[in-house]
């Protein structure tokens, strides 16, 4: 029996649901699809200016879809944002962060895009991103930076910055994300959200893509509950089938049950390894990293896991050699790509410096240096194998420092008069084995560095919120798990969720 319609929500009662719960109101009649798209966008009125979160409103096409909706769906009638990345809505702009593409609009939809439709999702806008998404923070020149709610001089960290900011705003309560060095997990642990990296081959990338990046990359969402999380994986994975998409180059185990009924579900006891390790010398982990740390593995303890420290089971060059030479020739691929589409050589003027630079110093590299580096990967994979025999779960910090201030990752301006020089002799393409590039790899992945490891292997990896620092900057803890074993994951993070909770937590705005 439906209960009585209750008023349009204000936002102070909007922010206080998940997804799950607001598409419980709608389905009891409490409030309609288009009332719930009025509060999020008037949200994003007040907020979004300061915040830079959505770059592209698409407001009316989203009052278009709440009237036009299936008439089942698990999120039916949630407002929702898409990262400007990757995923098509057709008949929308998707500019990648990138002034190149500021004239495309998509024709199709991605079959992700399809599912979340399907699931009644009420799309209204498309989220920030730095150029390609090859960043770990949100500042493209196309967009200018997404500012962190939590602190409006920092980054919410990137590549899903923009998706990131809005949840955390309370815009909306999930967003599209994808990860292919860190991308969900970074801006998840910036702005204080769950945010999980399924599985290689979980989620397709399809129609438009087989693989991206060696298979590193993976799509799913950044969201401040576990559940809504978990109820999005069963979209965005093809539940209750969870087929792969015809043509899809990886295979991968259904689940047992839906993810969702994995969070609150008894988790067990796990044996759980932790490190707080430091990859590279040159960026220590933090006092305030570690502590998050630390105070998790007390948690676990206390409620009965099993918890050991341990060093790394990888070494740095397995990120500064191996994942480097993928993110440089993937950038000089894309770029290849870039040119396609315009219908002519492409120039420097058409994407950033750095962008520029990363692809230029492929030309340096060999297919044979590509082809060892990728062997390298295995390396790896059979490490993270073996410690999984004895543990469940590997526990680490999100990130190796706290969020950073906007702008500290930029070129200063000697080094963009040095690329600009150096470039225009021919000679990027000659720094391979330099200490320059050394330097570069290890300034650039170093911030990332305990993240990238869940994007070669291919595991399931989550960012969970719960620590703060004394000025009250979010500090996110990682576990990964085996490959395929999400379950795991989702019933620890319902545990953690109810022992440690966020989700009241809100942003000084």
């Amino acid at each position: 029996m439906q209960t009585s319609r209750a008023q349009t929500l204000s936002f102070e009662e909007y922010v206080n649901y998940d997804a799950t719960a607001l598409a419980e109101l709608v389905c009891k009649g409490n409030v309609t699809p288009a009332e719930l798209l009025e509060t999020a966008i008037a949200r994003a009125e007040a907020v979004n200016p300061q915040l830079n979160a959505i770059v592209t409103p698409l407001y009316d096409k989203g009052r278009d879809m709440a009237t036009h909706l299936p008439e089942e769906g698990t999120f039916r009638g949630v407002p929702f944002l898409l990262k400007d990345l990757e995923l098509e809505w057709a008949g929308t702009p998707m500019k990648s962060g990138c002034r190149s593409f500021q004239d495309y609009v998509s024709t199709i939809d991605s079959e992700v895009v399809k599912r979340l439709k399907a699931a009644g999702l009420v799309f209204f806008g498309k989220t920030n991103t730095p150029e390609f998404g090859l960043t770990p923070y949100t500042e493209s020149k196309l967009y200018g930076p997404a500012r962190n709610p939590w602190k409006l001089t920092h980054s919410p960290g990137g590549s899903s910055g923009g998706s990131a900011v809005a949840v955390a705003a309370g815009i909306v309560p999930a967003a599209t994300a994808s990860d292919g060095g860190g991308s969900i997990r970074t801006p998840a642990s910036c702005c204080g959200l769950f945010g999980l990296k399924p599985s290689r081959g979980r989620v397709t990338l399809g129609p438009q893509y087989g693989e991206l990046w060696n298979g590193a990359v993976v799509a799913h969402v950044v969201t401040r509950s576990v559940r809504d999380s978990a109820g999005l994986l069963d979209v965005n994975a093809g539940g209750p089938t969870y087929r792969p998409l015809a043509g899809d180059p990886y295979g991968i185990m259904p689940p047992e049950r839906p993810f969702k009924e994995e969070v609150g579900r008894e988790p067990g006891k796990f044996r759980i390894a932790f490190s707080t390790q430091a990859l590279i010398a040159s960026q220590p982990t933090h006092p305030e990293c570690v502590k998050a740390v630390q105070e998790t593995a007390n948690l676990l303890e206390k409620l009965g896991h099993t918890v050991d420290e341990i060093p790394l089971p990888y070494e740095k060059t397995i990120v500064t050699e191996a994942f480097f030479l993928n993110v440089v020739s993937e950038t000089a691929g894309l770029l290849r790509q870039v040119g396609t589409y315009l219908g002519r050589p492409i120039r420097r003027t058409d994407v950033e410096l750095n962008t520029w630079a990363q692809a230029r110093l492929a030309d340096g590299f060999s297919a044979a240096d590509a082809a060892y580096q990728k062997r390298r990967w295995n390396t790896l994979n059979r490490a993270m194998g073996k410690l999984h025999e004895t543990y469940d779960v590997f526990l680490t910090p999100s990130l190796p420092r706290p969020p950073i201030a906007i702008g500290t990752f930029q070129n200063t301006v000697s080094e963009q008069r040095l690329l600009k020089l150096v470039d225009s002799l021919g000679g990027l393409k000659y720094l391979n084995g330099s200490k320059i590039v050394t330097e570069l790899a290890e300034r650039s992945l170093g911030y990332i560095s305990f993240a990238v490891i869940a994007n070669m292997t291919g595991q399931p990896a989550m960012s969970m919120p719960l620590h703060w620092s004394p000025d009250g900057l979010p500090i996110g803890v990682t576990f990964a798990a085996k490959l395929g074993d999400e379950a795991t994951l989702f019933r620890l993070a319902g545990q953690l969720e109810q022992e440690r909770p966020w989700f009241d937590k809100r942003p000084p705005l």
